[in-house]
């Protein structure tokens, strides 16, 4: 029984994840953490990597910022009336502007779609999201991990999970600097690891408090899986 983890794979086709868990050796006992970000940028706007997550008994996700942006705008995704068009407000425009320029019109072209089959698809997903963690605290190889999507913003180590805010957890981004908890490893992606050094660019970072998973899936980067138990990693293949 085995835990294992992924992040950021940004429209990565689902089929490729799966080979990748085969080459990791995953079985059904083994559980598989995705810290957000499946959607936006390329391939089906990640439609299918959260039709995994969804169907998957064994699979947990965790919100990432990209969801929160998809949430933020799912009154795109509602019966259009005369109603509903004239509560639209700025902050609505906004959401969509801010989603639309980091990579959402491929997501939200992709689930209007969906929809014209399934009418009950946006419905079931927006649950879905609304569901998710925003953080998750394991056990593995006998060590504590936290897994969340962006970091622990505004950290202090007498601060507790429960008291950040969602937004310190969805959007932060670590310093190369910076150190978290010495008795807990976190785990987390949103920033792609060549933020960090080209030298980093593909490969997941390991830090002394933190461990980065974001090789950049999204801009054309292999993406990486590792296993919480012995920290050995798996990488996926390019997309171009």
């Amino acid at each position: 029984m085995s835990i294992y983890a992924a992040a950021d794979l940004h429209g990565y086709p689902a089929e490729l994840l799966r080979d990748m868990l085969d080459k990791a050796g995953y079985c059904d006992d083994d559980t598989l953490y995705i810290l957000g970000d499946v959607i936006d940028r390329m391939g089906d706007g990640g439609l299918s990597l959260l039709d995994f997550a969804m169907k998957s008994p064994n699979t947990e996700f965790i919100l990432g910022n990209h969801e929160a942006m998809l949430l933020s705008c799912a009154f795109l995704f509602t019966e259009v009336t005369e109603k509903a068009a004239a509560s639209l407000g700025t902050g609505d425009m906004e959401s969509l502007d801010m989603w639309m320029r980091n990579g959402g019109g491929v997501t939200a072209e992709n689930i209007r779609r969906r929809i014209r089959k399934e009418p009950g698809f946006a419905e079931d997903l927006m649950d879905f999201l609304k569901d998710a963690p925003l953080f998750r605290a394991v056990s593995a190889g006998g060590r504590d991990y936290i897994l969340v999507h962006g970091g622990l913003g505004g950290f202090s180590p007498d601060k507790k999970l429960k008291d950040y805010t969602p937004f310190e957890l969805v959007w932060a981004r670590p310093s190369s600097a910076e150190r978290y908890r010495d008795d807990v490893m976190t785990v987390l992606g949103h920033t792609p690891t060549f933020i960090y050094g080209e030298e980093h660019r593909g490969k997941v970072l390991f830090t002394d408090t933190w461990i980065d998973i974001d090789t950049g899936a999204g801009w054309g980067e292999a993406p990486a899986l590792i296993r919480l138990d012995d920290l050995r990693t798996f990488y996926g293949i390019k997309r171009r």
